[in-house]
């Protein structure tokens, strides 16, 4: 059985194209999310008929980011993870051609895939028949269509895998492509999540669910509230995470930067709702000790956990309460949910929150909790559950951090954490 480490991280998010600037602007404390009111389709595309009027949405956009001649061709989640993945691949200092790349695999899902093709061509098709249906739609569409055009891109011919777990994808991707190298199918993993499903319908259907957030559209930098007493639902956003997994043998022999090792990776079902989570928040509780049990690491030796926490009276509860279970006797935890800076990325949501748990191990710093005022102050909280640990409120704070524990959940009951140890 193989170690594991991370050699390479790259991103596209609300908070800037690229993890340096996506980084620095989540420790000042920045906010990537808008009111839907500025978009210039705003009655147009029908985003003036929804409730929630808050999105995050990645800044300038230019499909010429990919470097690639089919770029226009393909899906704006595929464009998303091929150019999160050449930053990876450059921050791990990975030359392709001195590697057999039948050993270098990609393990990169979405929750959604290209909703917009999904739309499109549904309108198409009924208001103008057959011929006017795109013939690149269904490729367009698939959600293991960024993992297959970054295979194809860089001729990896190892393990081909896409997850879609909803909102836990990217870390799930994550921790398939661990279990993959550290199983002996492959030496390197591009994994993670990507998502692009900003549109009017989608964001219909959320507030339809009644997951999103439907005020603060004249402040939308407030709108996303974790843990806090005023918190009443997400904002849909959009972005992209991969991670560059090696063992951590081959990371050695050519000195690769490591930020971490994949120490543990947990996963659990709720059994319980199609959108809600167990009161008890037990499914998260099993896939976090699951993930500590993996990596032989007791709850009082963690120093961090990046939350799931989307900003759901709930869900925020909920994991909250596994935490404090789980955690009862770590009195130096800290807990913080970056959601509240970018927004909830779905499919794309863990692998971001994943290079942010790794960008917090090596620098020391660790992203804040925006818009935490009174926290566990909601009308069905017991504050006394929320007395505990540090949220890292509104501030980015300074501390080292040995082991830090990612979470993601996702709609159909699913949970997942991983664990990532300092070397």
């Amino acid at each position: 059985m193989s170690r594991v480490v991370v050699t390479g991280i790259g991103l596209v998010t609300p908070l800037g194209i690229g993890t340096r600037a996506t980084w620095l602007n989540i420790v000042k404390g920045c906010s990537g999310l808008i009111s839907t009111k500025l978009l210039p389709d705003y009655e147009s595309a029908g985003w003036d008929k929804v409730p929630s009027k808050v999105i995050g949405k990645v800044p300038n956009w230019d499909p010429d980011r990919c470097k690639d001649k089919d770029a226009r061709r393909w899906a704006l989640f595929t464009q998303y993870g091929i150019v999160a993945t050449q930053e990876a691949l450059e921050d791990a200092k990975l030359d392709l051609d001195a590697v057999d790349k039948s050993k270098v695999g990609v393990a990169v899902g979405s929750g959604i895939g290209s909703f917009e093709d999904a739309y499109a061509n549904s309108v198409a098709f009924h208001e103008k028949g057959y011929k006017r249906v795109q013939p690149l739609f269904i490729p367009r569409l698939l959600n293991n269509m960024a993992a297959g055009n970054i295979s194809i891109k860089y001729g990896l011919r190892g393990p081909l895998h896409s997850v879609s777990t909803a909102c836990a994808t990217g870390l799930n991707a994550i921790g398939d492509a661990y279990n993959f190298i550290h199983n002996g199918y492959a030496d390197v993993m591009v994994c993670g999540g990507t998502e692009a499903s900003i549109h009017p319908l989608a964001l219909a259907g959320f507030a339809r669910a009644r997951s999103v957030v439907t005020e603060y559209e004249d402040e939308p930098w407030k709108a996303l509230r974790p843990f806090d007493a005023d918190r009443n639902g997400f904002v849909l956003s959009e972005g992209c995470g991969i991670l560059i997994l090696e063992r951590l043998e081959a990371a050695k022999q050519r000195n690769a930067p490591i930020y971490a090792e994949v120490g543990g990776y947990g996963l659990s079902g709720d059994a319980n709702h199609i959108t809600a989570p167990l009161e008890t928040g037990d499914g998260a509780y099993m896939a976090m000790k699951m993930a500590l049990d993996r990596a032989q690491v007791d709850p009082s030796q963690v120093d961090y956990i990046n939350a799931h926490a989307t900003s759901t009276v709930i869900g925020d509860r909920a994991e909250n309460h596994a935490i404090l279970t789980l955690f009862a006797k770590n009195s130096n935890l800290a807990v913080s949910s970056t959601k509240s800076s970018i927004g909830h990325l779905l499919g794309a949501a863990g692998a971001v929150e994943a290079a942010f748990t790794l960008k917090a191990m090596e620098t020391g710093r660790l992203p804040p909790t925006l818009n935490l005022q009174n926290v566990g102050r909601h009308k069905d909280d017991d504050p006394a559950q929320f007395e505990r640990f540090d949220y890292v409120a509104n501030e980015s704070k300074p501390k080292q951090v040995n082991h830090g524990l990612c979470n993601s959940f996702g709609f159909g009951g699913v949970n997942s954490s991983i664990l990532f140890s300092r070397i």
